[in-house]
């Protein structure tokens, strides 16, 4: 029931990066694709002017009238458009090996359309920004965090540029989420055969030394390559400099932690880490 790849694409950049990393976890995972166009259910209309101190009635409401049939022409216009997106996204992935691939086109708002879906979903692939997101690259989909906080499936947020991930890295913090982060990543064939880097952005001590063995206990287990690290420093410092130096190509994080890897979602680092990554991140609930 829940296995499908669900990718949310628009009319932005990101969508044929979409297309391709979640076509790369279709194939990985043995799981069937599903691409989600989602229409605003409430798209900006033409300002209506009363011109009624101006003209005369009939006038009026022929120019209403006038208004209204643009309205509706415009939304045809839109649903005419995705349908040609999706199947356009279709044909790409195709072409990439996957068998199964499905759309579908839905109306309201982003997030609750998702929420709505999830029962079905094992992953989600989304862009980090939008078609009504500003293009400067430090901007931030605004939807990005709402659906980050509202979703309890894995979610990966990927960057303009597709590339073949080689090389993956665990931000890893101790706690009971990224616990559970790393033996959904141990019990899953999405990296499977991939060097793997634990990283923990914190002082040493016994307990932290402890935290990061069962990482890797964990991960070797399963036959992963492992090489940890420990920084101390501002994790979104360290954890950023770490993915340059090690030429990392996806990095995986818990939406939800109980230490500075917390602020990842839910102060100015989450914004950080995800507004200026030059990588893909996956987010694990």
């Amino acid at each position: 029931m829940n296995n499908k790849i669900l990718a949310c694409i628009d009319h932005s950049p990101y969508s044929t990066s979409v297309c391709d990393y979640a076509a790369w976890a279709a194939i990985r995972l043995g799981s069937p694709l599903e691409f989600i166009h989602v229409l605003n259910r409430h798209p900006e209309k033409a300002q209506r002017i009363d011109f009624s101190g101006s003209i005369g009635l009939g006038a009026q409401e022929s120019l209403l009238e006038d208004l209204s049939n643009l309205d509706e022409q415009r939304s045809k216009v839109a649903q005419e458009a995705g349908r040609q997106l999706i199947e356009a996204a279709k044909k790409r992935v195709i072409t990439s090996g996957v068998t199964d691939a499905e759309g579908r086109q839905r109306s309201g708002e982003l997030v609750e359309t998702l929420v709505e879906m999830e029962e079905t979903a094992r992953l989600f692939v989304l862009g980090k920004r939008g078609e009504t997101a500003g293009q400067a690259v430090q901007h931030l989909g605004s939807n990005l965090e709402r659906v980050a906080r509202g979703l309890h499936r894995p979610i990966l947020v990927v960057t303009e540029a597709f590339q073949v991930p080689e090389k993956f890295m665990i931000a890893f913090d101790g706690s009971a989420t990224t616990r559970k982060g790393v033996d959904m990543i141990a019990s899953s064939p999405l990296f499977r055969d991939m060097p793997c880097h634990v990283v923990m952005a914190a002082a040493r001590t016994t307990a932290t030394e402890e935290h990061l063995q069962w990482a890797q206990n964990t991960l070797q287990g399963r036959g992963f390559e492992v090489v940890t690290a420990m920084v101390d420093g501002d994790a979104e410092t360290v954890l950023s400099d770490y993915v340059k130096d090690q030429q990392i190509d996806v990095l995986i994080m818990g939406a939800y932690g109980h230490s500075r890897i917390r602020q990842l979602l839910v102060g100015s680092t989450a914004t950080t880490m995800l507004r200026t990554s030059s990588i893909p991140v996956l987010l694990l609930r």
